[in-house]
């Protein structure tokens, strides 16, 4: 194993530091701290032309984000930045360049791997998929029996579907990206191998109308292929027989051509993207096809422009005032001085409401790792378990544990000045709950305030003394508000890319490695195995499962008897 004579991080100043300066704020409670300073919102919130980012409902003062920022500086976190945004290779386990943010670079050259610029290769791409949505959404694309495309089915997984999905569900408002609209087109996502989710996304719909986009880059993923061919035999079907419709129903996102071919897709309806993309950075890339497909190409491009803008942000503005290493600092400053293992994203607007489940790939599966950079097992906590809901519905399910659990959380609350659609006042009111949780959380409410209210309400003072414990709210509970003055793609873009960048920094300053997620790759391997050892068990025949513990083989024995319905 790999040593170095770097400190671990638990022993280096900066994060001594903070340890001490958390004992210090332990008994701090953040009401008095607003209450010690009117200005404190001013002072810790960050404004950008696309949104507000307030972090003062948190157990911060000037002095602890000042040892954060020494902690991201004595991580290098410049020069890590640098590192990434000019092509060198951060991804040290694959030997990768990490680049997704040349995806939406709008220069034509600057940015080289191996020497050799990237960019031009980017806008070939974004060009091809420009000319190829505007073909579709117009109706020159015909199919097999020269109807046009109305239905658009995109087959991947991880960060084939995540991203493109929750994109395209945030942002079905966008002019003709409502199912049925003039010029707009239904896009649909399939990623489970379940047969029932690609049974359900097809039900209703019309092969000779349908176009399937099948989104992997070695054209070998398992749960993808299985899920494309059952694809190309229903079109097939629904078509007459012939495999000459697949050329004008399938268009591929993948970097093997030779198995696209022998898929029948024709080459010419292949979209590329490179190994220095990883697949939960993917959406910006060709990946994006189904974005463009449903929102337009210039609205896309809107979400690449809004992405840059985070890029630039990130890249020039002072840690101090930098909302996605703001965001960073505060997740560690909970997850290591606090031992928060968790924290929730809540967006307070239904069209975000697959924003935390893509978050959840993004960031567990970015820094889900124990392993530091020298190859040592690390002796402190990384990735936090990420997760969330809709904000009003998670009032109703899961605040509870929030406002009086026994675990401390800090969340993401996240907003919309002007939504995309609008109903009479449902919005004021949302945001009303938006503004109050936030409030609760850090206010709390004490034994005394309950008992005057209760006795106030008329009470008796022995059951208000026996009821004030029960509906008592210690407060002190941390959040952040970031307020979108819009839900645009531009906007979009920049919320997505701020918190790819929040990733990226937490896994500089806890020394992992953000891009790689080999925790994956053994259950896909054990996975085919035992797919060939039910299969042997289905016919009939005796299958060897002694490389199994006896839990595994007794449960791959019961499916096999009872599916055979033994």
């Amino acid at each position: 194993m790999a040593t170095s004579s770097r400190s671990r991080l638990p022993d280096t100043p900066a994060w001594k530091a903070l340890k001490e300066h958390q004992r210090e704020l332990a008994a701090v409670r953040m009401s008095d701290l607003f209450a010690a300073d009117p200005r404190r919102f001013e002072s810790f919130s960050v404004e950008t032309p696309e949104m507000l980012f307030d972090y003062s409902k948190n157990r911060v003062t000037a002095k602890t984000m000042r040892l954060l920022v020494e902690l991201a500086m004595e991580a290098e976190l410049p020069a890590a930045i640098e590192a990434m945004f000019s092509g060198e290779r951060i991804n040290w386990t694959e030997d990768r360049a990490v680049l997704h943010t040349a995806l939406r670079n709008p220069a034509r050259e600057g940015v080289r791997v191996e020497g050799r610029e990237v960019l031009p290769g980017v806008h070939a791409v974004l060009e091809k998929m420009e000319r190829f949505s505007d073909r579709v959404r117009s109706g020159e694309w015909r199919g097999q029996s020269g109807k046009p495309i109305r239905t658009v089915v995109n087959i991947g997984i991880g960060g084939s579907d995540l991203g493109p999905a929750m994109i395209v569900e945030a942002l079905r408002g966008e002019s003709g990206a409502r199912a049925g609209a003039d010029g707009g087109l239904d896009v649909r996502f399939v990623s489970n191998v379940d047969g029932g989710d690609l049974a359900a996304k097809l039900e209703g719909l019309d092969p000779a109308e349908t176009l399937f986009i099948i989104a992997s880059k070695t054209f070998t993923t398992l749960e993808t292929m299985t899920n494309a061919r059952s694809a190309r035999a229903w079109l097939v079907a629904g078509l007459g027989g012939s495999d000459t419709a697949v050329a004008k129903h399938f268009v591929a996102v993948s970097t093997n051509h030779a198995r696209v071919r022998e898929f029948g897709i024709d080459p010419q309806n292949v979209f590329e993207f490179w190994d220095w993309v990883g697949g939960r950075y993917s959406a910006w890339s060709a990946i994006g096809l189904p974005i463009a497909l449903a929102i337009g190409f210039a609205s896309f491009k809107e979400l690449l422009a809004g992405a840059w803008a985070m890029d630039r942000h990130f890249r020039e503005t002072p840690a101090s005032r930098n909302i996605p290493v703001l965001m960073a600092l505060l997740g560690i400053w909970y997850n290591n001085f606090f031992d928060c293992d968790s924290y929730a994203v809540l967006p307070y607007l239904q069209a975000l409401h697959r924003f935390p489940a893509y978050l959840q790939q993004a960031d567990m599966e970015s820094n889900g790792k124990s392993v530091d950079r020298d190859g040592r097992r690390v002796n402190y906590q990384t990735g936090p378990v990420v997760w969330g809901e809709p904000g009003t519905n998670g009032q109703h399910a899961f605040f509870q544990l929030l406002h009086q659990g026994s675990k401390l959380i800090p969340c993401d609350f996240i907003g919309v000045v002007n939504p995309p659609r609008v109903l009479g006042d449902h919005h004021e009111k949302l945001m009303a709950n938006f503004f109050a949780q936030p409030e609760a959380l850090m206010a709390g409410r004490s034994e005394v305030e309950v008992r005057t209210e209760l006795e106030a309400a008329g009470v008796s003072r022995e059951r208000a003394e026996m009821l004030a414990p029960h509906r008592t709210f210690d407060g002190n509970r941390p959040s952040n508000s970031l307020l979108l003055r819009a839900l645009t793609p531009h906007s979009l873009g920049f919320l997505i890319a701020a918190y790819e960048h929040k990733i990226f920094t937490q896994g500089v300053i806890w020394r992992i490695n953000s891009f790689d997620q080999w925790g994956v790759e053994l259950g896909k391997v054990l996975a085919q195995k035992i797919l060939e050892e039910e299969l042997v068990l289905l016919r009939g025949e005796e299958a060897d499962l002694n490389g199994h513990d006896g839990s595994t083989a007794g449960l791959i024995r019961f499916f096999a008897a009872h599916r055979r319905g033994d």
